[in-house]
């Protein structure tokens, strides 16, 4: 699972309308996906949303929140049927 790495521009201190993710309905994906997100926050992304700045910052809450608003985008690895190609 990969989420998308490339950040918006951001011009005039705004940053553009980016398009909407399709939504997620599993909650199992749900957590994968805002912990992909809260790493790369951690290392040095830029958030999608507004923070606060009385607020204490928590990667993982930021995540959650870009997820659920789908400002991120994510992709899955094609299905494999159990046993593989050797079932016939």
């Amino acid at each position: 699972m990969t989420t998308d790495a490339i950040e918006p521009p951001i011009v005039n201190g705004e940053s553009p309308e980016t398009p909407k993710a399709s939504p997620i309905e599993s909650r199992f994906l749900f957590v994968d996906v805002a912990a992909q997100r809260a790493k790369q926050l951690r290392r040095g992304a830029r958030p999608r949303v507004p923070l606060t700045a009385d607020v204490p910052v928590k990667y993982e809450r930021v995540a959650m929140g870009e997820v659920l608003e789908q400002l991120i985008e994510y992709s899955l690895p094609p299905f494999k049927a159990p046993g593989g190609a050797a079932n016939q």
